[in-house]
């Protein structure tokens, strides 16, 4: 008699395709808005002073490089705005919502693609010689999503001369570089101070595991743009539980210490309990997920990802990404006993 096939039920699902922090909520956040709920009663301060403090202390750059907004895309429509740009460079593979933005600007988009057969490892002077003097904007990911690999700080600074050169602006999208080894050393934010056609933008959604808060925030260092953003945004755009929570959040030295921890040792593990399969290739990451190819010729990405689903394994499939195949599959690193559950259902079938 066959045995009874596993259903999800049996399993409590895990997100493994959302690349959050499996450190969750910060009690820091939960605290702040126990305690502060009455203030959604309240409009917002729109001058958010204890929110840009907070902000500026955390990445130590003046409050008046801060520019928040309410989400990483609303960041991103707000820079598409600015430039109006004709013509952008993405890389590819890379994050789908930068064409998306794009698209609403009208902006020809022009591709550089990682090579599979360098690890998707980004070539600097290759992707400076694409640069043309009709493109007037750049965005970059650092580290890559879905790649996971990092740049090197002193080729950002290449970049960013080259695109100086060009009148290229450069947006550097930091969405996952708190997850990197290190860090501080990778990030572009001390640059803007050398660079005004210069923006990094982060968000609170991973690393803090809070998208529901919707925060993002860019640190740049142009007065001009500056002075149209603050005419152009909406004042009180980040509500006011929001502001109080993400305000203790980002001194939660705790919270942010144990995750950089947990991050580096489980990534490590996953790395090594995978290596050793002969049907897959692992494309080795830097941040908090890790790109994989399936190497058996009758083995598809919907294959895999139909499996997972079963134990309550939700990966990411990604056949819908430009540089990328049915071939290949995401997925983040989440706490110990669910990795090992990943891990062990991904080998099952592959």
């Amino acid at each position: 008699m066959n045995a009874t096939p596993l259903r999800i039920e049996q399993y409590a699902t895990v997100l493994f395709n959302a690349n959050l922090n499996p450190k969750g909520i910060p009690n820091s956040v939960t605290k702040a808005i126990k305690e502060n709920i009455d203030t959604i009663s309240k409009y917002p301060d729109i001058y958010y002073n204890k929110l840009k403090k907070a902000v500026a202390e955390y990445v130590d750059e003046p409050e008046d490089n801060i520019v928040m907004g309410n989400g990483s895309t609303d960041l991103l429509k707000l820079f598409g705005a600015l430039i109006m740009p004709k013509k952008a460079l993405i890389i590819s593979p890379g994050p789908t919502e930068y064409e998306s933005v794009l698209k609403d600007y009208n902006s020809e988009i022009v591709y550089f693609d990682l090579k599979e057969e360098d690890e998707f490892e980004l070539s600097i002077d290759a992707l400076i010689d694409s640069l043309t003097d009709d493109m007037d904007l750049m965005i970059i990911s650092n580290p890559n999503n879905p790649t996971s690999k990092k740049v090197e700080l002193a080729d950002l600074r290449k970049l960013a001369e080259a695109c100086k050169e060009k009148n290229i602006f450069l947006l550097i999208d930091e969405m996952y570089i708190e997850f990197v080894d290190e860090y501080k050393s990778v990030t572009a934010i001390h640059m803007v101070n050398d660079f005004d056609n210069l923006a990094v933008l982060r968000a609170v959604s991973k690393f803090f595991a809070v998208p529901g808060l919707r925060f993002a925030y860019a640190i740049m260092n142009n007065p001009e743009f500056k002075i149209i953003i603050d005419r152009i945004t909406t004042k009180n755009n980040i509500a006011s539980l929001s502001a109080i929570a993400i305000t203790d959040m980002f001194q939660d030295r705790e919270y942010i210490t144990e995750s950089t921890s947990t991050i580096h040792t489980e990534r490590s593990l996953v790395y090594l309990a995978m290596s050793t399969s002969r049907s897959i290739h692992l494309y080795k990451p830097d941040a908090n997920f890790m790109l994989v190819k399936l190497l058996k010729d009758d083995i598809t990405a919907s294959d895999v990802a139909e499996h997972c689903k079963q134990r309550g394994v939700i990966i990411r499939k990604c056949d819908d990404i430009r540089g990328l195949s049915d071939k290949f599959i995401r997925f983040c690193f989440m706490n110990p006993k669910q990795n090992d559950l990943m891990v062990n259902t991904i080998l099952e079938i592959v």
